[in-house]
């Protein structure tokens, strides 16, 4: 009985260490060298948008520093599925990275959620500030209770209101019709502007701001650009509203299957792959607007004190996030 045993254990050990050398990766036709790891990662954005770019450079640091041996395949496009599918099959452990946006995130790490709070940070010295201190590496910590390890953040930039008549205080807004992700806090945020709140899906915006369904939406440069939703609303107000950061995240099913120095190689290639993915999206940015510029985008900046002024009220509706709030506003 007891050499059975342990003819059972081996075969269970060279099943688990296969396992780890694929990395999930069923797609590959040819099995991958014994002591390879090869692990998928997921994003919706396209293959040359800053946040897929940053995972890639993330992926060649690794190749380079272990000569191959932990390869990384990244997967842009959601081709692995939109972002709720994609944060389930990294808690699974089918997908090992994951690019996420920290407001969808919250629905899964609730603490999270303080992220898409309105004007929560004052720009974005702030906002790394707070990303690369005690709070942000807290919530990052966090993440394990949902089977979730959080790496590193990525930069999302600002988002701000654009429309078909220009904003330059909450007054301007009052009957307004503005289009939100599906989040409870962005329609109380429009709410307390005295706008209407409309949650739309994103691929319904141009239509409804060409007919007049919505007089408005809100976003970044970049994604106003490569929308074209600028066709149809010719007024960018850069209120900067929401600094709601990206999380590169690594499913803890994966990340407990591997070797303390495998884990401290790829927490250190996520860490270096931040400057990257930074540098990319400031050029990507740039180039957004002046590419608005460009095609007669208005572009106001309006002082931001009366729209922190009106959102205040709503801040007492979520007292689970009065805390970190707290220890948010107080980073210098």
């Amino acid at each position: 009985m007891r050499t059975n045993k342990w003819i059972i254990l081996g075969i269970l050990a060279g099943f688990f260490v296969a396992l780890l050398a694929t990395g999930c990766n069923s797609g590959s036709n040819a099995p991958a060298a014994p002591s390879q790891i090869v692990l998928k990662a997921a994003d919706i954005q396209p293959e040359d948008y800053p946040t897929t770019m940053g995972m890639k450079y993330m992926g060649k640091l690794l190749d380079e520093r272990t000569n191959g041996r932990i390869k990384v395949q990244v997967y842009g496009g959601a081709q692995l599925g939109q972002e709720k599918e994609t944060i389930e099959m990294t808690q699974a452990g089918t997908i090992a990275f994951n690019r996420i946006n920290a407001a969808p995130l919250g629905s899964f790490s609730p603490a999270v959620g303080v992220y898409s709070m309105p004007y929560l940070f004052r720009d974005s010295d702030h906002l790394w500030k707070v990303l690369e201190g005690p709070v942000g590496k807290g919530l990052l910590k966090g993440l394990e209770t949902s089977n979730l390890v959080g790496l590193a953040y990525y930069d999302s930039g600002a988002r701000s209101f654009y429309a078909r008549k220009p904003i330059k205080t909450p007054a301007d807004m009052k009957g307004m019709k503005i289009r939100v992700q599906q989040s409870k806090i962005f329609v109380d945020m429009i709410n307390s502007l005295g706008a209407s709140a409309t949650p739309m899906n994103y691929g319904e915006v141009y239509s409804g701001l060409q007919t007049g369904i919505i007089d408005g939406a809100e976003n970044n440069a970049p994604s106003l650009w490569t929308s074209k939703h600028y066709e149809v609303a010719k007024y960018y107000s850069l209120d900067q509203h929401s600094m709601v950061p990206e999380v590169l995240l690594m499913s803890k099913k994966v990340w407990d299957g591997l070797s303390p120095a495998d884990q401290k190689l790829i927490a250190q290639a996520a860490q270096d792959s931040v400057a990257e993915q930074r540098k990319l999206w400031d050029a990507f940015d740039q180039k957004s607007m002046s590419e608005l510029i460009a095609h007669g985008t208005v572009i106001i900046k309006p002082d931001k004190a009366p729209f922190l002024k009106a959102v205040q009220p709503m801040y007492a509706k979520y007292p689970e996030y009065k805390e970190l709030i707290s220890q948010i506003q107080a980073v210098k």
